[in-house]
């Protein structure tokens, strides 16, 4: 993607869930090289992604936005915002699930695209904070939380992945500035 190609984003719709599920197994087997087990990652499916991604969202209660990012009415991106879920408890505040990029788009402002539209779509409905949570050792996707407003607030879980425990750390960004 150059400068002369602008970044489209928008709602997410039913038939974009196989190329969004492609882009979700692509960034996690990309972001997660080395911090996960390779073999869950080699055997990631983005067929079953899809399958189970079209099922939520064709059952989801409208909460969960999600959103896609294209370029030429290529989908090259996706983010799932809603709820924070405090355990499975619902807040007033938000949450940005995930964010992924074609790989071959990270770097090009596409995901700044799509956070920026994501944040303000969470402002609108009301929220006042956004948190997300991050591998610990995933330093470019923490770069790229921290220069789009986030900070690590101290809360750290280990997320499990095939028996290997995966530390996860908390960002909150105040969306009222």
């Amino acid at each position: 993607m150059s400068d002369a190609e602008p970044v489209q984003i928008r709602p997410m719709t039913l038939a974009d869930c196989d190329r969004v599920s492609e882009i979700r197994v692509l960034g996690w087997q990309f972001a997660y090289r080395g911090l996960m087990p390779q073999p869950f990652l080699d055997a990631l499916s983005a067929t079953a992604d899809a399958e189970r991604r079209r099922a939520r969202f064709t059952e989801g209660d409208g909460s969960v936005l999600n959103l896609v990012a294209s370029v030429d009415d290529e989908i090259i991106g996706w983010a799932a915002l809603g709820p924070y879920r405090d355990d499975e408890l619902r807040t007033e505040d938000a949450e940005l699930y995930a964010i992924y990029l074609d790989p071959k788009h990270v770097g090009t402002g596409a995901g700044r695209a799509l956070m920026q539209e994501g944040l303000r779509r969470c402002a609108a409905l009301g929220h006042e904070r956004v948190y997300l949570w991050v591998v610990r050792g995933n330093a470019r996707a923490r770069r790229f939380y921290e220069r789009a407003g986030f900070w690590a607030d101290g809360a750290e879980e280990p997320y499990e992945v095939e028996g290997a425990l995966v530390p996860e750390l908390r960002y909150v960004r105040d969306l009222r500035r």
